[in-house]
Formats: C-alpha cells, structure tokens, sequence
C-alpha cells in the first residue's frame, strides 16, 4: 500500500490555526486529529466532508473549549494532515466510519456530542448508531443520511458528474447528461481560469473555495484566496487527491456499494430511536441539503430543536463557526429545563 504524507511546511502559513497535532493509527496509517480543551470535561466531536478538514472547525473551537468542552476534530484519512493512500479503491464510506470509530475508542470518548456536516453526515452518524452509549447529543447541519426519504437534488449530480475524468455518464444513465456536462465545462473553466490550473488537476481547495465564497455576504479577493490555499495545503499533487476524489464517486445514486447505502439506510432506522436531544442548525442557502430536507428529517424527533440561518450555506462552520457555536451552547443549556 502507497502512501503520501503531505510535508508540514505546506500548513506553516495558516491562519487562525495553532492547535497541536495529534496522530492515531489505523490500518497501519496515521490518522491527525486535534484534541483541544480539558481531558475531563464533555466531549465535541467534529466530523468533516469534502474537500475540507480539522481547518474547517478552527473559528468554534476557540469558543468551545472557553464554555469547558474538549474539543477532537479528526482529519478523515485521505485529507488534512493525515496520511494519503493513493489507491483510490482503498477509499470507502464504511472504511472511513471504521476509521473514526477506531480513534474513538482508542481515546476512550465519552459524553460525546457529534457534529455532523457534509459526508461527516453519513460518517459521523455511523457512531451514535453503533456505540449510542457514548454519545449524549446529536447536532446536524447540512448533511444527509441514506433512506427512502431523501432525494439527491441536481447540484449532487452535477456535483458526482465534475469528478469524472471524461465521460460524465460513466457508462450509467444520469438524468439530462448534456446539462451535467455543460455544468462541469462551466465548473471547470471558472475554476482553471481563476487559478492557472490545468484541467486534470481536480483542485480541491478552488473547488471549495468557490463553493465557500458563494456564502460569504461580501467576498473579497484575499479570503478567497486565504480559503484556496487552506484546502489546497494537503494535496500537492493530483495522486494526493485520491480520497477526495473517491467522495463524489462514492455518493449512493452512483456507487451504492462504496457510498455504503445499505449501512447508511441501517443507520437511519436505528437512529429513528434516537431518544437523546437532537440539535439541526441549518444554512437555508444550501444547493443541495435544504430547508424541505431539514423538516422532513427533523419531523422525526419530537425533542428536535431547529435553528435555520438564512444567509447561510453549505459550510456553516466556516462562514458562521462562532453563531454555530453558540447556538449550540444556548441549545445544550436548555436541554436540563
């Protein structure tokens, strides 16, 4: 099995992230993960999707750890500071929950919440399914789990068709190929443009930045370029992007058996019995998770609070992490009443 671990001076200049480095290993990979706050107070657990990592929680963390809660954000394997396999086949959902419940288990957490966003959804959710004792609350933004209920919009379509090297189709029927391709020649031309990219090199962080700056009310030309390079540091090259590029790949509509959607629908049933508190904190700009998806799945759980922000998008932590976070605490606080 090869392996690619991103050098350290490519996060030297980060902003806003001065958090020490902490490895777990895994399938004989290293896996990073911050581990903030007090050892013995209530645990947060940040899961992440794609093609973000722990950088991603570094404006709720600070505000966290001051109301006493230690605070784990892992890097999923494939991203971040954690080891790169660069066979793409290595990479699957159920491999990624496998992973994650492996850190947890060996940090022993307990009194967990989980925040749950992007594949952290499907991946985050994976735990409280299967280790409910650990776990005190669920708080949900924007993500989906797998069940007979949920509905892939376009955007996820189009969003699968961009990380196909040539035929969007990819030898399966999608609906309206030649719109999907239109879409990604729209996509991509941006994105290359903007950067001086060349096609092929799939660049994670101008993906995520556009994707980003779309929520952002005023986007200035330095913060996007601050947002490009954060989540380009892990991936110096296009082999790097081997897990990033299995997550588009791996959505359920196109790859059942890699997107895990028997286990996911599994998860979704268990969860139905969820009795604990349950927090959705939605951003109502969101493409593809939006406002008739939060009340449907919120609908399911008569001790489900909801806070929706308006402005907000898809990367809630990333644009609103400190109204986030505090939404979260005045949440918590009122669960004893």
């Amino acid at each position: 099995m090869e392996i690619f671990r991103t050098p350290e001076e490519r996060f030297d200049n980060l902003e806003d992230y001065p958090f020490r480095a902490n490895y777990h290993e895994f399938e004989g990979v290293r896996m990073h993960y911050l581990d903030e706050g007090p050892r013995d107070g209530p645990v947060i657990l940040m899961a992440h999707g794609m093609p973000t990592w722990s950088y991603l929680y570094r404006r709720m963390i600070p505000p966290l750890i001051r109301a006493g809660y230690r605070c784990v954000a892992p890097d999923l394997i494939g991203f971040g500071k954690s080891d790169k396999v660069l066979d793409d086949a290595w990479y699957s959902i159920e491999r990624h929950c496998l992973s994650l419940r492996s850190l947890i288990e060996a940090l022993d957490l307990r009194r967990i919440t989980i925040i749950a966003q992007d594949w952290g959804g499907p991946i985050g959710l994976y735990q409280p399914a299967h280790m409910s004792e650990r776990f005190e609350r669920l708080c949900i933004l924007n993500t989906w789990l797998e069940n007979p209920a949920f509905k892939f919009s376009l955007f996820a379509r189009i969003w699968n068709a961009v990380w196909h090297p040539v035929d969007t189709t990819g030898g399966r029927r999608i609906e309206d190929p030649n719109l999907l391709r239109r879409a990604f020649v729209k996509i991509a031309r941006r994105v290359m443009i903007r950067w001086g990219l060349k096609g092929e090199e799939q660049p994670c962080g101008a993906i995520a930045a556009l994707v980003m700056m779309s929520d952002y009310p005023e986007a200035k030309p330095e913060l996007e370029a601050k947002l490009y390079a954060a989540y380009e540091a892990p991936f110096p090259d296009i082999a790097s992007k081997a897990g990033a590029r299995r997550f588009p790949l791996s959505l359920p509509f196109w790859n059942p058996v890699d997107g895990d959607a028997e286990g996911q629908r599994r998860n979704w049933e268990t969860l139905l019995g969820w009795t604990k508190p349950v927090h959705f904190i939605w951003g109502l700009k969101d493409p593809n998770f939006n406002e008739k998806w939060l009340d449907t799945w919120a609908a399911h759980y008569s001790q489900a609070s909801i806070d929706r922000i308006a402005d907000g998008g898809h990367f809630l932590q990333e644009t609103h992490g400190p109204q986030v976070a505090q939404l979260m605490l005045e949440r918590i606080s009122q669960e004893a009443g």
